[in-house]
């Protein structure tokens, strides 16, 4: 073990509830370490401390973080931009005064939303502008630049790991879950709003959990915005094929033409916050995780063969 590893103190994952919270603290409990869970609604999990917090409240926030050492942030915001405008920012500003306050290092699960404009570079990495085409992607710029902002003027010790879209165990608010998965689990075919034969990158929860645990037990890599692993771009004919090996079905994939996506945008609400995310998925989309890679030479991802077949798995 490298001589600057951190492997002490108590990492407390906020969102604990959610797909990415609940990788995050299957990793730290295979790590060993001490493990505090934040979520909203009561619960229990073995040999992990519980704490039922809003991130909305200040005091809820500090309480729930005071102690740390680490602080995961996996949290999640209802899929609205007016949701995103108005929470993203207060949650945020919440936990940085709290991690600041107990000297805890943040590790913030960003997305992608930022980049822009669209279409983005391929590859894209942690250099690409931000002039984010959606309302979404400015949210999630103006919360990052928070972070950002804090570790420059108030010495946050923080690093942003910024995912791709996710799959993986328990993940249901993954596009690839809500665009095929979905569906094919219940013998039906899938529908895709996604342009045909379009390659995209993918991160494994699973990964995404194993890389926040690196960086944030490696202070070397604090201050910085890392991509998390991805696997290969690939298609959504590609994907639905692995889904059939899994599933050992025969299901070919259906894609919805632009002229009714648009009607679906004016009468259903999901595809009206979809819409402008969409060109991410009619432009090639291809991450890079180059910087990760070359800071954690020995770093595997999970092949998307065994990514599904975990998903599927705890569906299950």
């Amino acid at each position: 073990m490298e001589n600057n590893v951190s492997t002490t103190g108590l990492h407390t994952v906020l969102g604990a509830g959610g797909a990415s919270g609940k990788a995050v603290i299957a990793e730290l409990l295979q790590k060993s370490l001490a493990v505090r869970a934040v979520q909203r609604s009561s619960f229990t999990l073995k040999g992990v401390e519980c704490v039922n917090a809003t991130l909305l409240d200040q005091e809820e926030t500090k309480k729930a973080i005071t102690g740390s050492s680490h602080v995961y942030m996996c949290a999640a915001v209802e899929y609205k931009t007016r949701s995103w405008q108005r929470d993203w920012p207060l949650m945020m500003a919440n936990i940085i005064e709290a991690c600041l306050q107990t000297d805890a290092v943040l590790v913030f699960l960003d997305n992608i939303y930022m980049y822009g404009p669209a279409p983005l570079a391929i590859p894209f990495d942690e250099k690409h502008t931000q002039l984010p085409p959606s309302k979404k992607g400015m949210v999630r710029k103006q919360v990052a630049d928070m972070v950002m902002k804090a570790i420059t003027d108030q010495k946050l010790k923080a690093v942003i790991a910024r995912s791709a879209d996710f799959y993986g165990p328990y993940a249901k608010n993954s596009m690839l879950y809500i665009q095929t998965l979905d569906r094919m689990m219940v013998g039906k075919g899938p529908n895709s709003i996604a342009t045909p034969g379009i390659p995209h990158t993918y991160g494994n929860t699973t990964d995404n959990a194993r890389a926040m645990v690196l960086l944030a037990t490696h202070p070397d890599c604090y201050g910085q915005v890392w991509h998390l692993p991805v696997g290969d771009a690939i298609t959504p004919e590609q994907i639905v094929q692995l889904i059939n090996k899994a599933l050992n079905t025969s299901f070919k994939p259906s894609f919805i033409p632009p002229f009714i996506k648009a009607i679906l945008r004016i009468i259903i609400p999901v595809m009206k916050e979809a819409g402008e995310m969409m060109y991410q998925f009619d432009h090639d989309y291809i991450m890079s995780w180059d910087k990760f890679k070359k800071r954690f030479p020995d770093f595997e991802t999970t092949s998307y063969e065994k990514g599904i077949a975990e998903m599927i798995a705890s569906f299950k």
